[in-house]
Order: structure tokens, then C-alpha cells, then sequence
């Protein structure tokens, strides 16, 4: 019998870990090759994983809920043919699967590491990981940023696997020393080794917030956490710039209030106004291709596709963004499908890895929730991201052949936030301007 070792697969090239929902399999079950094994979860989507091989589930290595990286051996298949090698071992000890585990994780880590160094200048004081305790990339350059000398970093007390020190364990140690800081000083007297002995075992690793017995604690969920952390990356890696322009769409209004129900028996399908807006975006992308582009060191990678991400809220409450391939390829009627099938999918959490991937550009609408307009941040690693606002009855000046006239006419305002690293005033500027050119342009006897 040979061993196969099952992984963690990559769901997508911004997510690091997935937990595991359900196993479908039993160790001692027989399975066939592309079979589902087990299920999973990300932040983005579910998914159901396949077995690589046929043969007989011998070992799992990790229990439902458990949060998993990605690259790390889950379960051990037995196939015929073969020997064992001694690294597919299953009698293997607990302390050689967690060495496996914390050297994916540190893996992981350092990747993160490189866009966090890359934010602050590097201290050249190199951090020596202690003789007994391991320290990861992304741990080890946080020390150096903020001048931790090996002796304070040996003492932070560590909520990882074997005591290991976490990102999140070096940062609440970085609150709490900023915290003592900041206090008044006093009068400077050597502690004793008793005092320094309850002061370590008292201090506390995060931050009191005083909250009176009324208020409500709700614990963020993956989701939440991981939105958060995206948002806070994005502001830090780009320097966000916001123009407004308003835009006449009363051609788009009255077009789509009289062709709505003919579209819908043709086309089986509800056209809404985010695909009329997409086709807009698309054409004003392929006028102004350097907007379309990302930003890796100091290369900018112009994207010859042009992907149109649509941000689209959850019963959760919470955000994601599917993605609509090759958006200026598609028809009006093409993009309504779309739209409409990705936005049903989101919303039944039935989304694929790859409907949220490889995003060049995103549209969110925050006219859904009646307001007029926003000030989006930017989906990582695009760089512009445009919000459509409500679309509102107003006055206006109507310029006709007979002179200037004030018209009751549907206005909305869209606002497009940019990275500045590479996209100046004047192209952001015109890439929105260009965008309301064509939705005012839109024509009002168009046909389906």
C-alpha cells in the first residue's frame, strides 16, 4: 500500500486558511477518485473537496471546526501499489504534525511580512529567535519596527501553539506598552524581582474598555475579522484619493421603466441598473487601461482583462465581492445575467472559489441603501473602486435649442476613490468624467 497525503487546497489568492465543516469520510471508508471527501469553509465561499486518488481514508489529521492553512496535509489515503515511505509514517507523534503546522503558518506569515515591511522603514537591529521558542517572519519583523529588544520579546507571553508568540499577542503587548507610556511619570524606583514577578503575571494582554452592564458583547465572526483586516491593509498600502461628479441617467431611467417586462420575457431575467452602469465602466476601463491595472513593488502590471467586481451585501450583513470575467465582451443582456447570477449565489452562500477571483475593477452601489453617495476604500490589490449613489428626482439645467430651461430631471452621484501611488487627479479625474459622459449618453431608443 502507498500513502497519498490530502491538502488544505489555496481557495483563492487572498485566502490562507479555511475551516473545516464536515468530513463526508471515515477513516476506514473506501473513496473514488474526485470524490468528496470533506467540506470546508473560507471568508469568501463553501466548498466540497475531492478525492485525488481512489482508495481507503487511513488517517484524519484534523477534527470539524478546526481552522486549517492552506498546505497542510488534513488526511492520509491508502492506495494500492507502493511502499510507505517514512515520511508518510502514520505513526507519526502530535509534536511532528504541529511542526508541520506552525512551518505552513510561519510560511504564511512571512508572506503577510512582506507587504507589513514594505509599509515601514526597516531597523537594521537583527531579532535572533531565542534558543528554545520559535518566532515567525511576520512576528520577528513586527520586533524589529518597533524596536523590541530579544530580552522584552522573550517575556510576551505567547497564545500560539507551544507557547509561540502571534501577531495579534505582539500587537496587544504593543497597545498595552504605548498604554503604560503614555501614563504620568513618577518617581523611578527599581523594581524587585517580586514586583516584576506580579506585575508580569497581572498585566493583561488586551485593552479595558469600560462598558456599563447594559451594553451587548458580540463576538466578530472569520468574516468580520477578515473584512476588517482587508479594510485596515488597504488605507495603510494605498493613499486613497475620492472625486464626485453628478450624472443626468433620466434616459436610463425611462428606458429601463419601458422596456423592463419585454426584457423579462425575452430574457427570463429582471434587469436591474448594475449592469447598464457596468457597461459604462467597461467602455470608460478600455478609454483609460491605466486604471486598470495593480501595483507590485514599484512595477505596475497593466491587466489586459477587464474584471468588474460587484461589492454585494449578505443576509450576514457582511460584504463580498463576485467577479464578472471579460465584462467588455459581454452584452447588455449578457452582463444581466451575470449580475443576477452571481448576486442570487452570493446571497444562497453558493459562490465557487473562482466567481470571486481575479478582480481588475469594482462597482459597489450604495444607492441600495439610499444614500447619495460614498467614499468606498479600495479592493486590494486594484486600484479604484467606484460607488454609484441613489438615483434622485432634481432640478436642473436642460440646455435645448430654445435656451437654458430648469427640468425635474433623475440625478445621481458617483464617486470614484483611486490609489495615488499611480493614479494622479488628472486620470482619475477623466476616467469618472468619462464614465458619466456615457451614462448620459445612454441612448433612450435603444433596443434589446
Amino acid at each position: 500500500m502507498a500513502n497519498t497525503e490530502l491538502i488544505m487546497p489555496k481557495m483563492g489568492e487572498s485566502i490562507i486558511e479555511a475551516t473545516i465543516l464536515n468530513w463526508v469520510k471515515n477513516v476506514g471508508d473506501s473513496v473514488e477518485e474526485d470524490e468528496t471527501i470533506l467540506e470546508i469553509a473560507t471568508d469568501k465561499v463553501d466548498s466540497d473537496i475531492p478525492s485525488p486518488v481512489a482508495g481507503i481514508i487511513k488517517e484524519i489529521l484534523f477534527e470539524k471546526d478546526t481552522v486549517v492553512p492552506v498546505g497542510t496535509v488534513i488526511a492520509i489515503i491508502a492506495t494500492e501499489g507502493g511502499e510507505v515511505s517514512p515520511a508518510e509514517d502514520t505513526n507519526s507523534t502530535p509534536e511532528v504534525q504541529e511542526d508541520k503546522i506552525e512551518d505552513t503558518s510561519a510560511a504564511i506569515e512571512d508572506t503577510v511580512s512582506q507587504a507589513a515591511t514594505s509599509l515601514t522603514p526597516v531597523i537594521t537591529q537583527e531579532v535572533k529567535s531565542g534558543e528554545s521558542r520559535f518566532y515567525s517572519p511576520l512576528v520577528k519583523s513586527i520586533a524589529k519596527q518597533e524596536g523590541i529588544s530579544q530580552a522584552e520579546l522573550d517575556a510576551i507571553p505567547g497564545s500560539g501553539a507551544k507557547g509561540r508568540v502571534t501577531k495579534h499577542d505582539i500587537k496587544d503587548y504593543l497597545a498595552q506598552r504605548s498604554n503604560v507610556s503614555n501614563m504620568p511619570k513618577v518617581a523611578a524606583t527599581p523594581p524587585t524581582v517580586a514586583q516584576s514577578s506580579i506585575a508580569s503575571k497581572s498585566a493583561s494582554p488586551t485593552q479595558h474598555i469600560a462598558s456599563s452592564g447594559e451594553d451587548e458583547i458580540i463576538q466578530m465572526d472569520r468574516m468580520r475579522k477578515l473584512i476588517a483586516d482587508h479594510m485596515v491593509m488597504s488605507k495603510h498600502t494605498s493613499p486613497h484619493v475620492t472625486s464626485f461628479i453628478e450624472a443626468d441617467v433620466t434616459n436610463i431611467v425611462n428606458w429601463r421603466n419601458k422596456i423592463k417586462g419585454t426584457f423579462q420575457k425575452e430574457y427570463g431575467e429582471k434587469i436591474t441598473f448594475t449592469p447598464i452602469f457596468m457597461e459604462a465602466v467597461a467602455k470608460a476601463i478600455r478609454d483609460f487601461p491605466m486604471i486598470n491595472v495593480s501595483v507590485k513593488d514599484n512595477q505596475i502590471i497593466v491587466k489586459k482583462n477587464i474584471n468588474i467586481g460587484m461589492a454585494t451585501a449578505l443576509p450576514s450583513g457582511n460584504l463580498i465581492v463576485p467577479v464578472i470575467k471579460n465584462a467588455d465582451y459581454l452584452s447588455l443582456a449578457g452582463l444581466t445575467k451575470s449580475v443576477n447570477d452571481l448576486a442570487n449565489r452570493a446571497r444562497g452562500n453558493k459562490l465557487k472559489p473562482e466567481d470571486i477571483q481575479d478582480g481588475t475593477f469594482t462597482l459597489t452601489n450604495v444607492g441600495t441603501f439610499g444614500n447619495v453617495m460614498g467614499t468606498p476604500i479600495i479592493n486590494q490589490p486594484q486600484v479604484a473602486i467606484l460607488a454609484v449613489g441613489a438615483i434622485r428626482k432634481k432640478p436642473a439645467v436642460v440646455e435645448t435649442e430654445f435656451g437654458d430651461l430648469i427640468a425635474v430631471r433623475q440625478m445621481m452621484f458617483c464617486s470614484l476613490s483611486y490609489d495615488h501611488r499611480v493614479v494622479d487627479g488628472f486620470l482619475g479625474g477623466s476616467f469618472l468624467r468619462r464614465i458619466g459622459d456615457y451614462l448620459e449618453a445612454f441612448d433612450p431608443e435603444r433596443m434589446l
